[in-house]
């Protein structure tokens, strides 16, 4: 297993920075209109530089609320811990295939949580992943309402509550199961994965 700071390499998922190239055309910020500047501005550090951000910013209000959801899910404060949103999203992204964010979350679980091991688990089999009880069932519950989400009901949650999660826990952990449904879908449907850099 990669020691924490080692890329990791797994059945196609990877811990390295990847960009990724938008199969659409994308603005050019030459072009862009005040408001699409602001959005851009108000939506990620690097979202000018961004194919996925300069192609969903010609719909600017819509980017502005997937912007607005997603950083209000994934930093608020109080409620799960970012490291474990940022698992459940790793996870999500391993069921649902796509690589780009599966790395994208990858990296940020390890950054917070300053080891990679789950992560390797994650993208060898996830099924059964997680180094204690409170992890397996964060990443059963993101496999189970990703896999087969009109089956997902009471039954599921109580492995969460048993494993020592909060009411506000298991309702911060569901939001970020499900707007990796959204976010999977779009870099899966509008662009691919570009291995060796930004984009």
């Amino acid at each position: 297993m990669p020691k924490p700071g080692e890329p990791i390499r797994i059945n196609g998922f990877t811990s390295e920075t990847l960009g990724w190239k938008a199969w659409l055309p994308v603005l050019d910020l030459a072009q862009a209109t005040p408001e699409q500047m602001a959005v851009l501005d108000s939506s990620h550090p690097k979202a000018k530089t961004s194919d996925y951000y300069l192609l969903l910013v010609q719909q600017p209000a819509i980017l502005q609320e997937r912007s607005t959801v997603f950083n209000a899910i994934m930093y608020a404060p109080g409620g799960l811990s970012r490291a474990e949103r940022e698992l459940a999203s790793a996870v999500v992204s391993r069921i649902n295939g796509c690589v780009y964010c599966a790395s994208v979350h990858a990296q940020r679980f390890e950054q917070l949580a300053k080891r990679n091991d789950v992560i390797a688990q994650v993208f060898h089999e996830p099924q059964g992943a997680g180094t204690n009880a409170r992890e397996r069932a964060i990443v059963q519950a993101s496999i189970t309402l990703t896999a087969t989400p009109a089956g997902f009901g009471a039954d599921d949650i109580a492995p969460l509550r048993a494993a020592g999660l909060s009411d506000l826990e298991i309702l911060d952990l569901i939001h970020a199961i499900a707007i990796f449904a959204w976010a999977n879908r779009l870099m899966l449907n509008l662009g691919e994965p570009v291995y060796g850099g930004e984009g």
